[in-house]
């Protein structure tokens, strides 16, 4: 059952957020042991493999070019670099690596084959590989599932009503429109968003409709708390209450049954206890590291404490579907042998000074 039938429109969805808290998370806990193994939860790990520069203007984001808030920017990452940390955040239990790039669309350079590359280098170390490049075609969604993507995470962040409030150089359809190309390509779906922006409780259910109108539902579905950053539009925002994030896990859970509810950034502001019932809603992904992009985040050993406190194991790679096979990638095979043919023709090549007779 991808959605709950019980639960599809708005007022029901409404009815839903608004139950008494532990009947909501109980009800929740309830369809999460029917789908899912509930001592499991899966560690991610997030890096930003390109940071700041963005064109865009999400009021939320310390990554957008036009906001003075101290970021430093930094060039693509190398494949090399990659790998050091995906090695790293493996060793610590990660069985996940997402990587971010501060784009607003994905365009076919240099910069995407070194994407490709890192997403084959990856995939061969048995992590599940997601990534978060911004706008793509269904053709360059097609070229990272081919390199072995697992997942393509394209976030809504609010309902279609709210999102002219947070974001205006991309459209709510344009979102839509990626995900619908990662889809078409094959590559899992992971798609969620983000409160404490302003928004109203209406909004929130609005993004779960928004999900819900899809033909498939998104595979994995992250629930993100504001964390407000100096210098962007939303840095006076108020952060919210533990309980409504938790309430807001619960709703996700029940609403859609199959899909893994990933609790995401906003982590560092709650307790153990908060999280603990997170994971007792529905709740079965963390990010683990200290950093998601650039913002804070719990430190590994705080995290594995916390599992051997909770009895929680952590979720093995592809237990949700098929590791992808890397295959070569023919625009980067082309180039490489073009380089090839190149060095080989400077090789072979003779020069012979001209000879100038001075009189």
């Amino acid at each position: 059952m991808k959605v709950n039938p019980n639960y599809n429109t708005k007022e029901t969805l409404l009815a839903l957020y608004n139950k008494p808290l532990l009947e909501l998370v109980f009800e929740a806990a309830t369809i999460h042991r029917q789908y899912h193994n509930p001592r499991e939860v899966q560690m991610s790990s997030l890096i930003s493999i390109k940071t700041g520069g963005c064109s865009e203007d999400c009021g939320y984001c310390p990554q957008a070019a036009r906001y003075n808030t101290g970021l430093e920017a930094h060039k693509l990452m190398t494949v090399d670099s990659v790998v050091e940390q995906a090695k790293n955040a493996k060793a610590n239990g990660s069985s996940r690596l997402c990587m971010g790039a501060a784009w607003r669309e994905v365009r076919d350079n240099k910069d995407f084959d070194t994407v490709v590359e890192m997403v084959q280098a990856v995939n061969n170390m048995d992590m599940e590989v997601c990534c978060t490049l911004g706008m793509l075609t269904e053709e360059q969604a097609q070229r990272l599932k081919n390199a072995g993507l697992f997942a393509y995470n394209h976030n809504l962040d609010s309902s279609k009503e709210f999102y002219k409030d947070i974001i205006s150089t991309r459209e709510y359809e344009d979102r839509l429109n990626t995900i619908e190309n990662a889809r078409k390509a094959g590559i899992t779906v992971c798609s969620g968003g983000i409160i404490g922006m302003g928004e109203a409780v209406e909004d929130r259910v609005g993004l779960l409709l928004s999900y819900m109108e899809m033909e498939t539902p998104p595979d994995s579905i992250p629930i993100n708390a504001l964390v407000a950053i100096e210098g962007t539009p939303l840095e006076q925002q108020k952060p919210i209450e533990q309980w409504e994030l938790i309430r807001m896990v619960a709703t996700t859970r029940i609403a859609f049954p199959e899909s893994v509810v990933r609790l995401s950034a906003g982590r560092t502001k709650m307790s153990m206890e908060a999280q603990a019932l997170c994971f007792f809603a529905g709740a079965g992904s963390i990010f683990a590291g200290d950093k998601l992009l650039t913002t804070p985040n719990p430190e590994f050993n705080e995290d594995k404490e916390m599992f051997d406190i909770l009895g929680l194991v952590s979720k093995e790679a592809f237990a949700d579907g098929e590791k992808p096979v890397s295959h070569p990638d023919p625009i980067i095979e082309a180039k490489k042998a073009k380089a090839v043919a190149r060095e080989k023709e400077l090789e072979e090549a003779s020069f012979q000074p001209r000879k100038v007779t001075i009189e």
